[in-house]
């Protein structure tokens, strides 16, 4: 039997990534961190989904030698990750609170588009439905997700 365990996404800023996926509802669920190899593991679950569904945020460390870290592009082309939400404009309304932008707002009061801090792009999925309401029926996309 195959069960799907986890998705894996690199990060270059772990307390900011946490805290934007803790707006969508996620908790971190552990951590390992490893001197040897010089990085740090963090998963999170929505309640309930642990050891199921989790993500796993891998931060690769700074060289020893100080030099720059690891930069990564092309969030894009990883696709996105989704995940259902009890309401989708009050899970919206604490992102652009926290300065985060809906680059594809819940018009339809279904589905929007955010990304991370490092550009992965997250899939907001209305649990149940929500009649479209303002100020999201009338609110443009923004860049791509």
């Amino acid at each position: 039997m195959t069960k799907y365990l986890h998705t894996m996404i690199r990060v270059t800023d772990p307390e900011a990534t946490v805290a934007f996926f803790e707006l969508i509802g996620l908790k971190e669920v552990r951590r390992a961190e490893s001197e040897q190899g010089r990085f740090t593991l963090m998963f999170l679950a929505a309640p309930g989904q642990e050891g199921v569904s989790e993500v796993e945020l891998t931060y690769n460390w700074p060289p020893e030698d100080g030099s720059e870290g690891e930069v990564y592009s092309g969030g894009r082309n990883f696709g996105h990750l989704a995940y259902r939400v009890d309401n989708i404009y009050d899970t919206c309304q604490r992102l652009m609170d926290a300065g985060h932008t809906i680059n594809r707002p819940p018009r339809d009061g279904h589905m929007a588009f955010v990304r991370t801090p490092d550009g992965i792009s997250i899939e907001l999925l209305q649990e149940g439905y929500l009649e479209p309401q303002e100020p999201w029926a009338s609110m443009p996309n923004t860049g791509s997700w």
